[in-house]
């Protein structure tokens, strides 16, 4: 199948030539025929699986068909999503497949000055992709409309679960007008989202591409067992093999993300780290610039790692195993995108082994073990450069003597204090 026997429009075929797209993917093939017919969609699908085209290319041609009224544009598809880099990602995507069409869209996020967002707002805009806290604020300043939505998308529903955004959502379905279609996507159907989805869908086609928590078959997964005191170690031995060229590397903590790009630069690897305390700025910067290959690693926790899609991402290391085993097939799914090749390898050491089972048991599949490595458990390394550990000698204890505790009080020019006797008076 062809994106030319999906009925799509002219213009947008020629953009998704110009990406090199041709062959569209299961999400794709069955989303879009549905989507230009107007129905409300339930569908589960796994990161990496190409779901923003299947979104956003029917949302571009039923809006160029449609006929408006009035000069000034109105919003007519709000594009809901819960990070911003996965806002700014499917703003991409939009002015990317709409390259050849009249229609404006723009991104709205927290993070940054609204002055630039507000502007673009009132020139007027035809698609919106927004975060659940900014959108909320410029609706309450006015800036932002939902009156005249046709197309109201829901994107990572999961993950807004996982964030806290549930009840920002369902404020925000209560400002849509009720004669809309709405598109529902997440990667996996926890009983909250379930009624999320039942709450605010009309007689949906369920689209269901692989099941919910599974992983992509395309991704060889490994798992390397590990002393906690060697994963650095470790890492800095996987990234001397030559053919990983680009690594995404997950932590469970802002922190531990930090840590890791300091071990990796003391070591003259190119690294930087993107999460929720950092500017949005800085994370875009540091997202462009492993893009780019400026940077040889990114280090990445998980809300923040939503909206990493890069098309020839292949490695990706879990430097600690995730206590959430769905999160798990979220991280790996970063690579092999579309359907691409990709390799993962997990750390795991003896605290994790529980988490790893119970990854496995929800994948339905043991993950094979790379034993073929040299810090294997029990493993007593001597310290390398780049590594937490101190690289000075051992210095010898100084001896508690009469001398050397004279000796050091001179040093620090400290005199002893002996009090005088006093003499006794003569009669």
């Amino acid at each position: 199948m062809k994106f030319d026997s999906l009925h799509i429009a002219d213009p947008i075929l020629r953009a998704l030539k110009d990406e090199g797209y041709v062959t569209p993917t299961p999400i794709q093939a069955q989303t879009i025929p549905i989507a230009l017919n107007g129905k409300d969609i339930l569908a589960t699908a796994q990161t990496g699986t190409g779901k923003t085209a299947a979104f956003a290319i029917p949302i571009l041609q039923v809006l160029s068909e449609a006929k408006t009224t009035g000069n000034k544009r109105k919003i007519r598809s709000l594009v809901l999503v819960p990070t911003r880099e996965l806002c700014v990602q499917v703003g991409d995507s939009f002015k990317a497949y709409g390259r050849h069409l009249h229609l404006v869209s723009t991104v709205i996020f927290g993070g940054v000055r609204q002055g630039a967002q507000t502007r673009a707002l009132q020139k007027g805009v035809d698609i919106l992709i927004a975060t659940p806290g900014r959108l909320h604020d410029l609706i309450d300043q006015g800036f932002v409309s939902l009156k005249d939505i046709e197309i109201f998308v829901l994107d990572e529903a999961d993950r807004m679960l996982d964030m806290g955004f549930i009840n920002d959502v369902r404020k925000v379905v209560k400002a849509l007008p009720d004669d809309r279609q709405t598109l529902f996507f997440s990667a996996t159907m926890p009983p909250d989202i379930s009624r999320l989805a039942h709450d605010i869908l009309f007689k949906p086609e369920k689209i269901s591409v692989s099941p919910p928590s599974s992983t992509v078959e395309t991704i060889e997964q490994y798992v390397l067992h590990v002393d906690r005191n060697n994963k650095s170690a470790l890492l800095l031995h996987m990234l001397d093999r030559k053919e990983l060229k680009s690594v995404l590397v997950f932590t469970r903590t802002k922190r531990g993300a930090d840590a890791v790009v300091r071990i990796l630069e003391r070591a003259h690897v190119r690294a930087d780290s993107i999460h929720g305390n950092k500017a949005q700025n800085a994370r875009q910067r540091a997202l462009e610039n492993f893009k780019s290959g400026k940077i040889r690693v990114l280090v990445a926790t998980d809300i923040a790692s939503r909206g990493i899609d890069i098309d020839d991402l292949e490695y990706v290391i879990n430097y600690e195993i995730p206590e959430v085993p769905e999160t798990y097939v979220h991280r790996i799914g970063r690579g092999g995108r579309a359907g691409g090749k990709g390799t993962s390898y997990s750390f795991c050491d003896a605290s994790e082994r529980i988490d790893l089972r119970t990854i496995e048991k929800l994948i339905g599949k043991k993950i094979p073990v790379m034993e073929d490595h040299p810090f294997p458990p029990g493993t007593v390394r001597p310290p390398r450069p780049g590594q937490l550990h101190s690289n000075h000698p051992p210095q010898k204890p100084k001896e508690h003597t009469k001398e050397a505790a004279k000796t050091e009080e001179q040093k620090r020019g400290i005199q002893k204090f002996t009090p005088r006797r006093s003499k006794k008076r003569r009669r």
